[in-house]
């Protein structure tokens, strides 16, 4: 009995190891495929949008079609030629003055969480819900608000990530 005893008390050990060690093989493969860094943005051949109103530029995909740009030349719309409903857009606003803004509590401030290649910090926002998957950046300088934005079927999100990503990493905008 202590033989067998033995036995199956050796082989559940080695049995919680391997569950142990997959789990984290797992955890290592999703973690891994998080990641935006390795994106391989040269395998693409890209043109850049330039907005000569309020002085931002991004890269985009050549093979991408724009819309028609509003009249107020305020920003720009690109669509995937693979599929219309994947869209990357890019727009800024001015902002009221503080000294304008009547209720000061009323201004939310929310701490930056992302960087750009040029340096420049703002907030970064993931969000996938049942129909949609968008990716939202948000950067302020003075007192020009600028945004930019990938957007898919939250069920492809995960294909355009680090396109996304990179895309938003290499937002750039005029120094004043």
């Amino acid at each position: 009995m202590t033989t067998a005893n033995k036995t199956c008390s050796l082989g559940g050990r080695i049995y919680r190891f391997a569950s142990c060690v997959s789990k984290a093989i797992v955890l290592f493969i999703i973690l891994w495929g998080c990641t935006a860094n390795d994106f391989n943005g040269g395998a693409i051949t890209w043109k850049t949008y330039s907005n000569s109103r309020y002085g931002f530029e991004f890269p985009y995909p050549s093979n991408w079609t724009s819309l028609a740009a509003p009249e107020n030349d305020d920003g720009i719309v690109f669509i995937s030629p693979q599929n219309k409903t994947v869209e990357i857009r890019g727009w800024a606003s001015q902002q009221l003055p503080n000294s304008i803004v009547t209720d000061q509590n009323s201004v939310k401030k929310i701490n930056p969480n992302f960087q750009t290649a040029q340096g420049v910090s703002g907030v970064l926002v993931v969000e996938v819900d049942k129909g949609v998957g968008s990716m939202t950046l948000t950067l302020t300088q003075s007192q020009v608000k600028y945004y930019w934005q990938g957007r898919s079927k939250s069920q492809e999100f995960q294909d355009y990530y680090r396109l996304f990503y990179y895309i938003a990493q290499q937002y750039r905008i005029s120094k004043s």
